[in-house]
């Protein structure tokens, strides 16, 4: 700024020195003193004229308005400190929303993952063409051991396949670390060197280390500095899993969080017995494959798809699919949140729109206090576009102090809702960087447009001279500025209704699902997962014995009503299923769909601590063990579909997955949810004391007669009584496992719903501001009307029918945006229609009543003014 001045000072100066030049030779040609600095400023010319053009020249004139026009708006919006309060925190409000969910959004689902070249990493999936399969639209299903390895040994369209499996693992500490279940991953040798991940300390696996008995583990970061303390020497050292002695080969990167953050540890993946690796209808890989350069997807996965129609050729009593399919990266991880999030980014910008079309009112409302001086610059020559630029600098500082009060607000809600939202994709890798900002000054520019371009028009066009006339009655631009305000508050009205219904949607479809029975009861149920290592567990009866002690500590335990085990209960997820096939039925003729079920296991009270009741036969009891013949009970949705019109009492099932066992069914019981929102799926239960050592993960129920969690630490302590180093994981009420399964709904849903709140109030605001306006324009017309002897109630119903117009009018075009737009949320709608009439019926009811209170206060002043004092008024 000094420069700035220095040079207007070198400017002035050199002006003044050619005046006196010019002066003195008009004296010199014999000019009076008086005459010739008359003559001397008629030869040079106007001074500011010649100034402006020399700053012209300097290129400083440009900036020297945009400043000038920066400090008048500034001193402008300070004389309204109200107005510009209310303005700034809308568009910080607005602007925050947008900034936080595109930070997530873009973390989530545009930026590339951080892998070599993860454009051509794709994940691979067998694909059943049987339309009964296609209940989601589309499967997508985990891959077979025998066939990935098939896929990979007979393909040359892919670089390379990888595959890695889910596993977990009881880690127990060797110098008296307390014993913790861990998350963990199988994955093959060549899985981290496909992705192009090199350990952080140590090395990754080598093919020698992807067999059946290795010994090799990776740890992630997190466990290394959690139980570890970070210490390098760990690697080579041995840790215990389940019992056994594994060799520390390498830690992983710090930011290696894939697939899961919950991952903890990873082993090779052929670790498991040889045989179940030969299996072609046991499907629990996930298959990761890198596409060769100038090699397309289609080609390469036309290669894979021919391999795997002939592994289904030679299976063809086996569900072996016949196809299949692929995902990029990003889609497989961002699966369940993609939808949502997508929703919540449009409702968030719906409320951006609606924020700015408010200030633009605001900005429609101001112009009217301004239009007289607006009138007398414009007749005094002021360039329209000057005026036009004067306005948009007074919505820039708007936006400029909204938008940065909105980035600030969006690092704390961006940072809350990487909290809140569960199994949130990326999660760690969630930040603001460039990108984020550059969005944020692209919201912040187009908000100034929005906001600042339709006022600054309505305000300077030619009906603005009208403002010199006499009467304000006769102001020709105050009929526009009344259209311009009523058309943007139409708009406003309509976006808020899309976003009214799409909350309403969303809320309709979480209560249904929150009020679903998922088959038992729900309320004082206590449960906790243990798994026992088969290394110290190795024979069925010693397996028994521990299950049998625990349940009858438990039982006694004062406050607790019943006890019981089983592998799942209902609500907590799908688990494991298995074909199965009926005895003294026709086998399934070849390539048709075999029967399936949910396979779960249960102990003898599982079924009465949970409440799910009896239909037919009985339960599981205690001589239900190892040693005599194999038992079942069936769900009725599996009796309904398996065994039509016929009793399944006494019947036969075989499980070719667990040995081609016989079962006998002996009950029938009430059908339960595997999740919520899901329908029931035909479930088939076997005796826990009949599994012998492959029992797996089991879940303690316990049913008590008050608080659950109150009973948490003395059953840990009596687990820890009969196996010090046996840990225990996910303890939850039975109500806590339903909510967790139901957390993002309810966040989307409560999230979309205070936008279309927030954008209800704006709304409601701007209609009360529109009707004020056209009361306060109508006042002399309304004195006349009372003076002529207009009944006030007719006063009253004309400024509110007024009022109401906008109203209608922008609820008729909300309603068929929203007959569209409801259909892109119909997948996250559970039990509700996407064109609802209770919803759509409700949401305009709500409209019109907020309406109708907007209107009723100034409509009834407008009815209250005493004539005379409106008839003075100019």
């Amino acid at each position: 700024m000094r420069w700035w001045r220095k040079r207007d000072a070198d400017l002035e100066r050199e002006l003044q020195s050619d005046l006196d030049l010019e002066e003195e030779e008009q004296r010199e040609r014999g000019v009076s003193p008086e005459e010739a600095q008359y003559a001397a400023r008629r030869a040079f010319g106007n001074p500011t004229v010649i100034r402006e053009q020399t700053r012209e020249a300097w290129s400083w004139n440009r900036m020297e308005r945009l400043l000038r026009d920066l400090r008048i708006s500034a001193r402008t919006l300070l004389r309204s400190p109200g107005y510009s309060a209310v303005a700034v925190l809308m568009m910080a409000l607005c602007i925050g929303a947008a900034t936080s969910l595109f930070t997530v959004v873009r973390s989530v689902l545009l930026r590339p993952l951080p892998f070599r070249d993860p454009s051509r990493l794709v994940m691979l999936y067998e694909h059943f063409r049987d339309p009964s399969m296609n209940t989601q639209g589309f499967n997508y299903n985990a891959v077979s051991p025998a066939d990935y390895y098939d896929w990979r040994a007979q393909t040359h369209g892919f670089a390379d396949m990888a595959a890695w499996r889910y596993w977990q693992f009881n880690l127990t500490g060797t110098h008296g670390e307390l014993p913790e279940i861990v998350q963990a991953r199988g994955g093959s040798w060549n899985l981290f060197p496909l992705l192009g991940v090199r350990a952080a300390i140590g090395r990754t696996f080598t093919a020698r280390e992807d067999r059946p008995g290795s010994d090799a583990v990776l740890l992630t970061w997190n466990l290394f500095e959690r139980r570890f303390g970070a210490d390098p020497s760990i690697v080579g050292r041995q840790i215990h899993l389940d019992g056994q002695p594994l060799t520390v080969v390498g830690v992983l990167p710090q930011w290696f969080t894939w697939p899961d953050a919950s991952v903890q540890i990873w082993v090779p993946f052929a670790a498991v017995s040889p045989e179940l690796l030969a299996h072609h209808d046991f499907h629990f890989v996930q298959v990761v494959a890198r596409l060769k350069p100038h090699v397309s997807l289609k080609r390469a996965l036309s290669q894979v798809a021919a391999v795997q129609y002939r592994e289904h050729l030679q299976n063809l009593n086996a569900p072996v699919a016949e196809d299949v399919a692929s995902k990029t990266l990003i889609q497989a991880l961002a699966e369940g949140v993609r939808t949502p999030l997508l929703v919540l980014l449009c409702a968030a910008g719906c409320m951006l729109l609606i924020g700015c079309l408010n200030v633009a009112n605001l900005m429609v409302a101001r112009s009217a206090s301004r239009q007289r001086e607006t009138a007398v610059r414009s007749a005094l020559g002021a360039p329209r576009g000057a005026l036009i630029r004067e306005r948009l600098m007074e919505s820039l500082l708007i936006a400029l102090a909204g938008g940065a009060a909105g980035v600030l607000l969006s690092l704390a809600a961006t940072q809350w809702l990487v909290v809140t939202w569960k199994d949130l994709p990326s999660a760690q890798g969630i930040h603001m960087d460039g990108v984020v900002l550059a969005f944020a000054c692209g919201l912040i520019a187009a908000a100034t447009l929005v906001a600042g371009l339709l006022p600054a028009i309505s305000a300077t066009g030619k009906a603005a001279m009208a403002a010199l006339q006499a009467s304000s009655r006769t102001a020709a631009g105050s009929h526009a500025r009344t259209a311009l305000r009523k058309t943007l508050l139409t708009v406003e009205i309509a976006a808020t209704v899309v976003l009214l219904i799409g909350a309403g949607l969303l809320l309709k479809s979480f209560w249904r699902l929150r009020s679903t029975s998922v088959g038992c009861t729900t309320q004082n149920i206590l449960t906790m997962r243990y798994s026992l290592p088969v290394e110290q567990y190795d024979t069925p009866a010693k397996m028994n014995a521990f299950n049998e002690a625990l349940l009858a500590r438990v039982r006694v335990l004062p406050g607790v009503r019943a006890a019981a085990l089983g592998t799942m209960v209902p609500g907590a997820g799908r688990g494991g299923d298995n074909i199965f096939t009926i005895p003294s039925r026709p086998p399934t003729a070849p390539g048709a769909a075999l029967p399936d079920a949910l396979t779960r296991l249960a102990s003898p009270d599982y079924f009465r601590a949970l409440g799910i009741p009896l239909v037919s036969g009985r339960f599981f009891t205690s001589a239900d063990r190892q040693g005599q013949p194999n038992v079942a009970i069936i769900s009725r949705q599996l009796a309904r579909q398996y065994f039509p019109g016929e009793n399944p009492l006494g019947r036969h099932v075989i499980i070719p997955a667990f040995g081609n066992i016989d079962y006998r069914i002996v009950g029938v019981v009430g059908d339960t949810l595997e999740q919520v929102g899901q329908p029931s799926t035909p479930t088939l239960y076997g005796s826990v004391l009949q599994m012998g050592t492959q029992l797996g993960s089991l879940t303690l129920v316990v049913r008590t007669a008050s608080d659950p969690l109150s009973f948490a630490i003395p059953v840990q302590k009596i687990i820890a009584q009969l196996d010090a180093q046996l840990p225990v994981s996910d303890i939850f009420t039975l109500q806590q496992i339903l909510t967790r399964s139901l957390g993002n709904q309810s966040l989307s849903a409560s999230l979309v719903l205070a936008f279309a709140l927030l954008a209800l109030l704006l709304a409601s605001v701007g209609l009360y501001g529109v009707l004020s306006y056209l009361t306060a324009q109508r006042t002399p017309e309304i004195g006349v009307r009372l003076a002529l002897g207009a009944p006030r109630e007719q006063v009253l119903r004309l400024m509110v029918s007024s009022g109401l117009r906008p109203a209608l009018y922008g609820l008729g075009v909300g309603l068929v945006a929203s007959a569209g737009t409801a259909r892109l949320i119909a997948s996250m709608l559970y039990g509700t229609q996407p064109l609802d009439p209770i919803v759509f019926a409700a949401v305009a009811a709500m409209l019109l009543g907020v309406a109708a209170l907007a209107c009723v206060i100034p409509a009834w002043r407008a009815s209250r003014i005493d004539p005379m004092q409106a008839l003075r008024i100019e």
